[in-house]
């Protein structure tokens, strides 16, 4: 799996063309998937192929190519082709549904769609605003018939494409704003050429990717750094915790990268007598659980790291080694990041805690993180000054993020503010489930809003507003939202609040602000939906006071108290 490293004796690369060009000469195995291998050569040769192919598809206005595909070799041969051609990958977020996802795809601009058979049905009957033959399916037989004709001959030529600027646009990634729909953030080649020389890889390790390829996190994290250090790239065609054991024990890794819930669904796989027996060296897990993080390397061995950061990049928080639980990291000594009131920019005090490490001044430290000089690093959104402008207030960069920081500089995560909710690591707004969970027969209003989960990030409660004489019915409910083509995978309420009445301003706008405020700690009827399944049953008294319990194990008794 090693090989000598090309980019040891080149100029750093300043663009992901130049990027991806520095394992043209790399013998060594570049990317494993399901059996399969190619060397870094072989990648970069397929690469060059879909540039080749991408340019001539391409169409007058933005170059701009949307990628609807799980974690398959070919998502990444596109990616690379991409930096060659100076085309403009649009990582299309297989959980949104319905014209939610045609939205995404027509917001872009993009001018084609590449997806495959099992991806193809999600987009079928939407209008996105594309001629049939600018939709690519990369299974079916015209696909490799087009590969084959761009396959040189011989001694054969290739075509010299233009090289892109580090200021040319390269990805267009999908995130949620606190206004409904997702934003398109913009990462130059420049941007992505830095962010692959933030980890110090080697060609000897084995960097296994199991999250989606349209995420920041999985590019930041694996793609970009295997390609500036020739580590080689273990793709998993989706997530699966029963598989990530004998994954990384086959392919070798030494890292894996993820987000959100991910741990504690590994973690509560049973054990097995090879749990050590693998050569993982480190585990990056953002906004892994306390006791999750704990229990993984009791379990595995393997240290796991969080940290924090955004598809934005526009504050970068490392970890921080032994710190209380639920910290985010510390801001490196250029960076002027802080915690401020949110109205008045004023920066909170400093957290204080009792003897037990529990937060004790949580309603005057927590506030907004914002990034004082982060808007250098911030590339702004696609075509959404609107957006530029509420992130970037005064000059500043505005997370969106609720926080607090402790006298040693460590940040700590309090929640979100406004409409934004992330559940398993995946960012959404309220109104567009709220649009769906309004067609429910004897709902006369809804809200929805985050509560937090005691684990990590959020989980989604809906307030329901029945009209005169409509009894909440839990099994028609959810078989209500089974038949809900549109709404989005991470979507479905794990807590629903019954009411007659929901709270108004004087302008007859629902208020949600009393309802986050009381959570399920309200007098009226709360139905939860267990683990995984879709069975609402009864919130008890019981079941607040077990979650009490666990939101002080897992260090995120402030989120209670907010």
């Amino acid at each position: 799996m090693t090989g000598p490293d090309p980019a040891a004796a080149a100029p750093p690369a300043d663009t992901a063309a130049r990027l991806v060009r520095l394992r043209a000469g790399d013998d060594s195995t570049g990317v494993l998937f399901e059996g399969q291998a190619w060397t870094w050569r072989e990648v970069v040769a397929e690469s060059e192929l879909r540039a080749e192919l991408l340019v001539s598809l391409r169409r007058e206005g933005p170059f701009h190519v949307g990628v609807l595909l799980e974690n398959i070799p070919e998502y990444l041969f596109l990616l690379a082709g991409a930096a060659l051609a100076g085309a403009v990958i649009v990582g299309v977020n297989p959980t949104r549904r319905g014209e939610e996802l045609a939205t995404d795809i027509g917001r872009t601009d993009c001018q084609l769609l590449v997806t495959d058979s099992t991806q193809r049905g999600l987009v079928e009957g939407l209008d996105l605003g594309l001629a049939p033959d600018r939709l690519v399916v990369v299974d079916d037989s015209s696909y490799a018939h087009r590969l084959a004709g761009l396959r040189p001959r011989g001694d054969e030529a290739r075509p010299v494409l233009p090289e892109p600027t580090p200021d040319q646009l390269y990805l267009l990634l999908f995130t949620s704003g606190s206004t409904g729909g997702p934003k398109a953030v913009r990462m130059t080649q420049g941007r992505a050429a830095r962010a692959a020389s933030r980890v110090g890889f080697t060609p000897a390790d084995v960097l296994y990717s199991a999250m989606p390829l349209f995420h920041g996190n999985a590019l930041s994290a694996a793609v970009l750094p295997a390609f500036h250090s020739g580590a080689t790239l273990a793709l998993r065609r989706k997530f699966s915790a029963s598989n990530f054991l004998p994954d990384v024990r086959a392919t070798r890794a030494t890292f894996f990268n993820t987000v959100g819930r991910a741990i504690a669904h590994i973690v509560a796989t049973p054990p097995t007598e090879h749990d050590r027996d693998h050569q993982l060296r480190f585990v990056l897990g953002p906004e892994t659980s306390a006791q999750d993080k704990a229990a993984f390397t009791q379990r595995f061995g393997v240290p796991l790291i969080e940290g924090y950061g955004s598809s934005e990049n526009a504050i970068v928080l490392k970890p921080v080694p032994d710190a209380r639980p639920g910290a985010l990291g510390r801001a490196s000594e250029r960076d002027d990041v802080a915690v401020v009131d949110p109205d008045t920019g004023i920066e909170r005090p400093v957290a204080s805690f009792d003897e037990h490490g529990r937060l004790t001044n949580a309603d005057q430290c927590i506030g907004e993180l914002v990034g004082r000089q982060a808007r250098s690093n911030f590339e702004g959104y696609y075509n959404n000054p609107e957006a530029d402008a509420e992130r970037t207030r005064n000059g500043w960069y505005w997370s969106g993020d609720l926080a607090y920081r402790d006298d040693e500089g460590i940040f700590y995560f309090a929640g979100r503010s406004g409409d934004w909710l992330r559940v398993d690591g995946e960012n959404f707004a309220a109104a567009p489930v709220e649009r769906i969970l309004a067609r429910f027969a004897g709902a006369s209003g809804v809200a929805v809003y985050p509560v937090p989960d005691t684990a990590t990030g959020d989980q989604v409660m809906a307030a329901i507003e029945l009209e005169a004489g409509v009894d909440f019915d839990p099994v028609a409910f959810a078989a209500f939202l089974a038949d809900q083509e549109d709404l989005g995978t991470k979507w479905a309420p794990r807590f629903v609040r019954v009411l007659r009445s929901l709270p108004v301003t004087a302008t007859d706008k629902v208020d949600k602000r009393p309802l986050r405020a009381e959570g399920w700690d309200t007098s009226d009827p709360v139905w939860q939906r267990v683990g995984r399944g879709d069975e609402y049953v009864p919130l008890t008294a019981a079941d607040v006071e077990r979650m009490v319990g666990e939101f002080v194990a897992n260090g995120r008794s402030a989120l209670i108290a907010r």
